[in-house]
């Protein structure tokens, strides 16, 4: 992945796909750890670890093992003492948005407005880490694409990207094979969705999206530097 272009490593043990159940934080811990001492010996330094979980307790531990960055899907809702963590730790923490749980986001979600409501979500839940000591250049966010969202809820995101781009926090994207796209290109299959995030990640850097989360780091990694290079060209920066 890094030698295609990806600058950050983001390592899990616990799924959060539509319908997926916990793992209790001992076999999260157990899971990843060994990965990520791992592959601190072998990045290269500058290339910083993720550790994507909800509980702190599995956070402290892969921080301790080399990651420096915190992915909660919860954005801090599933354990308090994860914004202290952040905060003493001063390492940056993604929130994202999810309405429900794994287990149960996929069942009915429903959004008034959807783009407003969730940016109200993302917007308190930034101040509330900021309250609770972290640096608001340390926060990053992200609308949970495929998160409690139907189809047409993950298209309108996508459409006003400039909205939670226009909060001032960085934004992160994680659109990669998610299953919408699928409906849209008339492909069940996952592996076959690489164009669609290609063109996800592209609409992303023209709305000011900073942050992409996929799978496929090559192409997707095209898409972003076309896209950097288009935008700055219409800007007038005179890229090449």
């Amino acid at each position: 992945m890094v030698q295609e272009g990806a600058d950050l490593i983001d390592v899990g043990g616990e799924s959060t796909r539509p319908g997926s159940l916990p793992v209790p934080a001992a076999e999260q811990t157990r899971r990843v750890l060994g990965v990520i001492e791992g592959l601190r010996t072998r990045l290269p330094p500058h290339v910083p670890i993720s550790i994507d979980t909800t509980r702190a307790d599995v956070a402290e531990a892969a921080l301790g093992a080399g990651a420096s960055l915190i992915n909660d899907v919860s954005a801090g809702r599933h354990d308090p003492r994860m914004f202290e963590l952040a905060a003493a730790s001063g390492v940056p923490l993604v929130l994202m948005h999810m309405q429900g749980t794994p287990a149960t986001m996929q069942q009915d979600p429903h959004y008034e407005d959807v783009v407003e409501e969730v940016r109200a979500f993302l917007l308190e839940r930034a101040r509330a880490a900021e309250a609770a000591g972290i640096a608001p250049q340390n926060l990053i966010i992200d609308p949970g694409i495929g998160f409690g969202k139907t189809r047409e809820h993950n298209l309108t995101l996508l459409a006003r990207l400039g909205r939670l781009v226009d909060t001032g926090y960085a934004v992160m994207l994680g659109a990669s094979r998610k299953r919408f796209m699928g409906s849209v290109c008339a492909r069940e299959e996952p592996s076959r969705l690489v164009g669609a995030t290609c063109a996800t990640t592209a609409l992303g850097v023209r709305a000011g999206v900073g942050w992409f989360r996929v799978h496929d780091v090559g192409p997707n990694r095209q898409a972003a530097d076309v896209a950097y290079a288009v935008a700055g060209a219409d800007q007038g920066s005179g890229a090449t």
